[in-house]
């Protein structure tokens, strides 16, 4: 932890607090089943605990008793391999199910496969990664890079709904040797009507200071369409949200689509070309943010210290009746969406 910060650092509970245990070759077939070439990958073991949390909600932790909405924000490299040992310390069923990576049927995490946690049990789950290789015909089988999520997939339903809905979520990203590391690490979910299971003024309020380098982890769930928009910041519409040359001219965004089931990541560096402040994030999508879903970016002074009418801007923020807005629409506003069956 930066000892200099008034808030902690995110945790990088793959790239630098996890143990190599073991050294394994990786290796994939193209789809005529010609092997490619191996490549070499490590072995990452870790433990999840799943527990109940108040007011009815659970979350994954990677110790007794740290459960968190979201759980923690996992990484690996291409071509190593993670071993989730889940400890089901709750009285219901659940699993653990990724995204962008690979697995066989046991380590699905749905039940059409019985692959999950009964109330008390521990299981293991295994998921793969790869690099990008060549297959036959002049073509290229994509690597596992990219910004992921995981979700339970098993309770309430065996989709996994309850779960999901009650914070049984969390970040997943399998990096390429060689990319850039940031200073801090956010991961922002857009579940049904809320933002990590909370809704304004009490959404999270990420920090970092002027010029560091912060990573976003934006992951959709529930049954609705949203987007993220992010003031004052923008990213290249890439795999890492930044350019990869000079004559790189990928699209250049500050809002994109996030829907149930995707999830996008990118880095910026805080208040650049701005400056510091009290940033907003939410989701675009009118009568959402409207109704709480929106949240503060603080980028605080070079020296962890808070910026000229930050702390204003903030208070605004807890003070806003984040509901109080469709009544004073005018008519003619709302009478497009009316006259095409509404939203």
């Amino acid at each position: 932890m930066d000892k200099r910060a008034p808030f902690p650092v995110s945790r990088r509970s793959m790239l630098a607090g996890a143990a190599v245990v073991a050294a394994a070759p990786v290796v994939v077939a193209s789809a005529t089943g010609s092997t490619a070439s191996a490549v070499q990958g490590r072995v990452r073991r870790v433990t999840i605990y799943a527990e109940a949390l108040p007011n009815n909600q659970f979350g994954y932790g990677l110790a007794p008793g740290e459960a968190t909405i979201p759980g923690p924000l996992l990484e690996i490299y291409e071509g190593d391999t993670l071993e989730i040992e889940l400890v089901n310390t709750t009285n219901q069923r659940l699993s653990i199910h990724p995204h962008g990576v690979n697995y066989d049927t046991a380590s699905d995490g749905a039940p059409l496969n019985g692959s999950f946690n009964e109330p008390g049990q521990t299981r293991t789950y295994i998921w793969r990664t790869q690099t990008q290789y060549k297959a036959s015909g002049g073509f290229y089988m994509p690597g596992s890079a990219g910004y992921w999520h995981y979700h339970d997939h098993a309770m309430g339903t065996s989709h996994g709904t309850a779960g999901v809905a009650r914070g049984l979520y969390g970040g997943l990203i399998v990096r390429r040797r060689g990319d850039l590391l940031p200073d801090r690490q956010f991961t922002v979910v857009f579940n049904e009507m809320t933002i990590n299971n909370k809704v304004a003024p009490d959404t999270p309020m990420f920090e970092a200071r002027h010029g560091e380098r912060v990573e976003f982890v934006c992951i959709g769930h529930g049954n609705l369409p949203h987007t993220f928009h992010l003031h004052a910041h923008r990213w290249a519409d890439t795999r890492t949200g930044m350019l990869r040359g000079e004559n790189d001219h990928a699209n250049v965004v500050d809002n994109k689509n996030l829907d149930p089931g995707s999830s996008f990541g990118f880095q910026v560096l805080a208040g650049e070309a701005v400056g510091p402040g009290a940033w907003m994030y939410h989701c675009h999508v009118q009568s959402h943010s409207d109704t709480g879903m929106a949240g503060i970016f603080l980028v605080r002074n070079a020296d962890g210290t808070m910026p000229a009418g930050a702390q204003e801007a903030i208070d605004r923020f807890h003070g806003h009746d984040h509901g109080g807005h469709a009544a004073t629409e005018p008519a003619a506003a709302t009478a497009p969406h009316t006259a095409h069956g509404g939203h």
